[in-house]
């Protein structure tokens, strides 16, 4: 496995496929209109395709491994309760303003 994710190979694949469509769209619509040559545009759009399905591919799965952002499972709340808290109490003291002199 490339990424431990919970989306699966496919789905990342298939919503790459789709935002690529909306964006070379949008790429040919933007050289259409710098270029206004039809040919000029295609070629534009047709080569950003393949290169950025590759690229959204390989980002949408790095993601898809960072767990930050996202709430924690069952069983990662238990694995923390069962491992106990790590953090150490902290002594409170009052403002310096309010201490006797």
């Amino acid at each position: 496995m490339l990424f431990r994710a919970p989306e699966s190979h496919p789905r990342s694949l298939v919503k790459a496929i789709s935002w690529r469509l909306v964006g070379s769209l949008d790429t040919f619509m933007l050289s259409l209109f710098v270029t206004h040559n039809f040919v000029f545009a295609g070629s534009i759009a047709s080569a950003e395709t393949v290169t950025k399905i590759v690229l959204y591919y390989f980002h949408e799965r790095a993601w898809a491994s960072v767990p930050w952002g996202r709430p924690k499972t069952a069983a990662e709340i238990v694995e923390t309760e069962q491992a106990g808290s790590t953090l150490q109490p902290v002594a409170i003291t009052a403002p310096l303003a309010t201490r006797a002199q």
